[in-house]
């Protein structure tokens, strides 16, 4: 989660109290001791509730007002997400749930299981960058919904993979 605005305002959230560590364009003036009582505003355990963390780098002028298409478009996404989401319904359908966020310990077991190979990248990345148990399973969980988007019945490392990404801020901020 990387806001980047004007002033910085008590509701957003910045991983650098100037918003520009990392920034081509811009640089930080920031000393090491002002980032660290920064990042310490939000607590680990909080950050570890939080499935996604993004970072999303500042967008050049000429890419935004260009009439070019980028990326995918928004029809094709979403014809995947709600093909995704009826698989999700499916396997759920007895519990009471229909999404993966939802799933319990038990289920995570069930519905998430890995091959060796995104074992091994699990395994790796759990230690190198001491996540949680709880992290562990949003990691699951996360790389479930990756393989439904797919059309994939099994967690692929890919999978496992872009997962692990998504969990990189919080051990970025406090490590």
């Amino acid at each position: 989660m990387v806001y980047r605005d004007s002033c910085l305002c008590h509701r957003k959230w910045y991983p650098h109290p100037c918003g520009y560590y990392g920034d081509p364009k811009r640089s930080c003036r920031c000393s090491p001791r002002q980032i660290e009582n920064y990042r310490q505003r939000i607590s680990g355990p909080l950050l570890d509730r939080i499935d996604l963390h993004v970072e999303v780098p500042l967008v050049d002028f000429r890419e935004l007002s260009s009439n070019t298409n980028i990326g995918e478009a928004s029809a094709v996404i979403r014809q995947r997400v709600v093909a995704a989401r009826g698989i999700q319904h499916e396997r759920f359908r007895r519990c009471g749930h229909s999404t993966n966020s939802a799933m319990n310990a038990r289920q995570v077991r069930q519905h998430c299981q890995l091959d060796a190979e995104a074992t091994g990248y699990l395994e790796q990345a759990m230690e190198e960058m001491s996540f949680s148990a709880r992290a562990h399973d949003r990691i699951h969980k996360v790389a479930r919904t990756l393989a439904d988007l797919a059309g994939s019945t099994n967690i692929r490392p890919q999978d496992i993979l872009e997962a692990i990404q998504y969990r990189a801020l919080d051990r970025k901020l406090f490590s």
